[in-house]
């Protein structure tokens, strides 16, 4: 049995016991878990993503070419974009995760340090892709991609995102069983496939696609939530999961399990964006309070207080989020709304449910290790963190 137990200085204690031995105590510090493979990360992104191109780099890249190639335009409009966004950070869980599944399965970080490269700079696409669709004005401290290089060149770059990282799986055939090859090539195929299936659902919500009468359901969101976020996370957790030998039953367990990881990193992403912990979020150039009210999107907080808020209430929250609106008092105002409803408080309860309930197949998936633990570990700063 694995107990977790938070302490006041940051520290997640992990109490396992079986038959055989007395308990044994392992403090594991999420801080560390989180932070700890992130210089490992950067070196296997920056080894598989040039800052810049020469002739010879790019006679890699693009396999033979008949014509002399403009290596001075492809890095201004490719690779000086791609970077400008990755240097400027980002929590990497999606590649932690990858790592962690591993070392659960007993293999080393080296075994799969390159598959960070996949889905990490595909998540980096859909950022510049996203901030695009939303007509968003920050990322990550600064001003969005497309605001600085021009909407053409930031489609470009992030479209090419979504292919660029492949070039590890094409590499990978030199080392690892084709089967494997094969196998990892279809999820990444179906998974960029369900992403924009959950990308699309968002945008027809809020963009109200289907009439102002249309209202997607707690399990509608749901729904697009283990798409558009948990996609990237199922891809990560399936890769390392095959590429370390995992049997079917781990494989999909684990895809399952990085899945609720996703759902429930966007609810509470969600959460903070209307509470005041989000003021960190502001610091950091996300957006201020109440960003998604401005957007008018349907988060499950908003679907929660639609089913049940009175008559008046729901049309004045529905009105607002209509408005568009940058008002503060009017955000302010369909917060309170929604707090009238319990609705925040709901979805902080459907996200540990959701994760609880993720980790029950994945313990009995695994053996008990400290890997393990960090899972975990991780498991509980989805629903803990406060940026």
């Amino acid at each position: 049995m694995t107990e977790i137990i938070n302490d006041s200085n940051g520290h997640v204690q992990i109490q396992t016991c079986n038959t055989i031995t007395e308990p044994s105590e392992v403090k594991i510090n999420i801080k560390e878990v989180m932070e700890g493979p992130m210089t490992t990360i950067e070196a296997a992104l920056q080894r598989w993503i040039p800052r810049s191109v020469t002739e010879e780099s790019m006679a890699a890249l693009l396999n033979k070419q008949r014509y002399q190639f403009d290596t001075a335009g492809i890095n201004k409009v490719i690779f000086e974009p791609i970077w400008e966004l990755l240097d400027r950070g980002g929590k990497r869980w999606r590649s932690t995760l990858l790592l962690l599944v591993a070392e659960a399965l007993g293999k080393k970080v080296e075994d799969v340090i390159d598959f960070v490269v996949i889905t990490e700079i595909i998540h980096n696409g859909t950022l510049i892709i996203d901030d695009i669709e939303d007509n968003s004005d920050f990322r990550r401290g600064k001003p969005c991609l497309h605001l600085i290089a021009g909407l053409d060149v930031a489609v470009n770059a992030g479209n090419m995102m979504y292919f660029l990282p492949l070039r590890v799986l094409s590499d990978k055939k030199k080392t690892l069983p084709l089967p494997i090859i094969v196998e990892c090539y279809e999820v990444f195929a179906q998974e960029m496939i369900n992403v924009h299936v959950g990308q699309g659902l968002d945008i027809c919500w809020h963009s109200r696609k289907l009439g102002e009468d249309h209202e997607p359901t707690i399990e509608n969101y749901l729904h697009m939530c283990a798409n558009k976020t948990g996609a990237l996370a199922r891809m990560s957790a399936k890769l390392s999961a095959l590429v370390c030998g995992g049997s079917a039953s781990q494989v999909a367990a684990l895809g399952r399990f990085a899945e609720s990881l996703g759902v429930a990193f966007q609810i509470q992403d969600d959460l903070l964006n209307i509470t005041e912990g989000d003021d960190k979020s502001l610091a950091a150039g996300k957006g201020g309070i109440g960003e998604d009210i401005h957007e008018g999107k349907r988060t499950l907080m908003v679907i929660h207080s639609f089913m049940h808020g009175t008559e008046s209430n729901t049309k004045r929250l529905k009105d607002i989020l209509s408005l568009k609106t940058h008002d503060q008092q009017l955000i302010r105002e369909a917060i309170a709304l929604m707090e009238l409803t319990e609705s925040l408080q709901f979805s902080r309860l459907k996200a540990q449910e959701i994760l609880r309930e993720a980790w029950k197949e994945v313990d009995a998936a695994l053996p008990t290790s400290q890997a393990k633990g960090k899972l975990k570990a991780l498991t509980d700063y989805m629903i803990s963190r406060s940026i």
